[in-house]
């Protein structure tokens, strides 16, 4: 798909309502526009749309702006930054709403509508009964100037809802949807201004993308049955519109709607898949991986690579390659895109990101092993929650031994178990040089001598000095936890196996 060259200076914005963590497909919407914007050289604005007083909630702003800065997608902008068309908050802009509404009543393109709730109830119940279609009957489309006075000398607040044709079709233009139209008649006269005061979403959105000089609105699909309300509004007002950009929408891994956190997405083994940002970023996903992963969602870098740096993506993010259609969440190409990023990072940066997840795990971390350790666990986990399970037990107060059943390999028994140890004992203790290449050099050639194979043998060590089957290689473990250490753990695994009934 081609994309027309930008008329003008490029002005993108994401604006969200602050009701929450913010939704990873809204992460996904930020990210686009602030490709879009930064590959012209153009300003990205973040703008919270807070007239939804309802559904308001005080601490949702900050967890926005932490998500969207863990994502590193900083805004030219916005709260926190400022500009020179603020203010961004638009509970902050209720004047400004107000007197463009009152502006298209004046010019006969909207009307106030003067209805209680108890009489907007009674309307749609009648509807219901009538099994007529749901909707404004516009009873206060054409009140006169007597009958709109007489409502307000009750003490009636009107809304202000929009005039929109009964007839015809209104066509929009959409650069990843294409021409669309719908037919007039289906249209609502849509409530711009609420009795209170507070814009809709379809008055506001309209106003503040007009006076902040937005040039392109790139939202989800879902807003796409809404355009002809937008594109009527613009019309009415007689300003150029935006390039419209409906992007698709990540639907559940079955591809049956789409993901929400009301009813939590589950993967092929039933285990339940985080909708919003906090949880991918508590659950040790990196921020370069996820942003990786949702630029390469609805939209293709290209040349069939998938791995790339954001940097990268934003030279070819024209707007061409985005794809119109929703997809299913690929929640497994998550996963491994994240293993893929641990591997790209340098040990000591990996080292400080392991540090939050150990720390949160109640362990006490020590810089010097955190920086042995993460070399070791680098190439063998997806995210960095994965280090408590693998390697946590370098930072544990106390050794915690593996039961006798944990250290008994396969195809062996109690008795050449600790035989093994305590042979592995012996050729360790007269180890000086205990460094991972040394150490594999003493006790491999004991695999002839006791019979067994590596994996036998390794393992046995591995799960002796660590006190679990998964975990660090065996040599480097040793290493890191030193000689005296790990003698002192086989004595106990002997002594385990010896409590167990063992002779040797």
């Amino acid at each position: 798909m081609s994309f027309p060259t930008p008329t003008r200076p490029v002005r993108t914005r994401f604006a969200p309502s602050p009701t929450g963590s913010l939704h990873i497909g809204g992460l996904r919407t930020a990210l686009f526009n602030w490709m879009f914007a930064r590959h012209y050289g153009g300003k990205f604005l973040l703008r919270i749309e807070d007239t939804d007083q309802t559904r308001f909630d005080p601490n949702a702003l900050q967890t926005l702006i932490e998500a969207m800065r863990w994502a590193g997608l900083t805004w030219d902008e916005g709260p926190e930054v400022g500009g020179e068309y603020g203010p961004y908050v638009q509970s902050e802009r209720l004047a400004l709403y107000q007197e463009w509404a009152n502006w298209l009543v004046a010019q006969d393109k909207a009307y106030p509508a003067y209805e209680t709730p108890d009489e907007l109830k009674r309307m749609r119940d009648e509807q219901t009964a009538r099994k007529l279609p749901p909707g404004y009957n516009r009873q206060h489309r054409t009140l006169s100037a007597e009958e709109r006075a007489r409502f307000e000398s009750e003490g009636r607040k009107p809304v202000i809802r929009l005039k929109v044709p009964l007839e015809g079709k209104t066509h929009c233009e959409d650069e990843v949807q294409g021409k669309v139209s719908f037919d007039n008649v289906d249209l609502q006269d849509t409530v711009l201004l609420k009795a209170d005061g507070f814009p809709t979403y379809h008055l506001a959105h309209v106003v503040d993308d007009y006076f902040m000089k937005i040039s392109h609105v790139m939202r989800a699909v879902e807003w796409l049955p809404s355009l002809p309300i937008h594109w009527l509004l613009w019309e009415a007002f007689g300003w150029d519109k935006p390039i419209y950009m409906h992007l698709p929408v990540m639907l559940n891994p079955n591809g049956q709607g789409k993901m929400s956190k009301r009813k939590p997405p589950v993967d092929s083994k039933g285990n339940i898949i985080p909708v919003m940002m906090h949880d991918y970023m508590k659950n040790g996903f990196l921020p370069e991986a996820v942003v990786n992963f949702l630029a390469n969602t609805g939209w293709s870098f290209g040349d069939d690579i998938e791995i790339f740096d954001i940097a990268d993506a934003v030279k070819r993010f024209d707007g061409s390659r985005i794809i119109a259609a929703s997809a299913a969440f690929p929640v497994d190409k998550l996963h491994w895109l994240n293993g893929e990023h641990v591997r790209r990072l340098a040990p000591d940066d990996l080292a400080g990101r392991l540090r939050a997840p150990l720390e949160a795990a109640g362990l006490h971390v020590d810089e010097t092993v955190l920086r042995q350790v993460a070399p070791l666990v680098q190439t063998r986990i997806k995210t960095l929650n994965e280090v408590v399970g693998m390697a946590g037990f370098f930072f544990k107060a106390e050794f915690s031994p593996a039961p006798v059943e944990a250290i008994i390999q396969k195809k062996m028994d109690a008795a050449g178990t600790a035989a093994a140890l305590r042979r592995s004992h012996e050729v360790l203790s007269g180890v000086d040089d205990f460094t991972t290449q040394v150490l594999h050099d003493a006790i491999q050639p004991l695999t002839t001598e006791l019979g067994l194979n590596n994996s036998q043998l390794f393992g046995l060590l591995r799960v002796a000095v660590t006190g679990q089957t998964i975990s660090t290689p065996t040599f480097e473990t040793m290493e890191v936890i030193g000689k005296a250490e790990t003698l002192q753990r086989i004595e106990l695994a002997i002594s385990l196996l010896d409590a167990a009934g063992v002779n040797g």
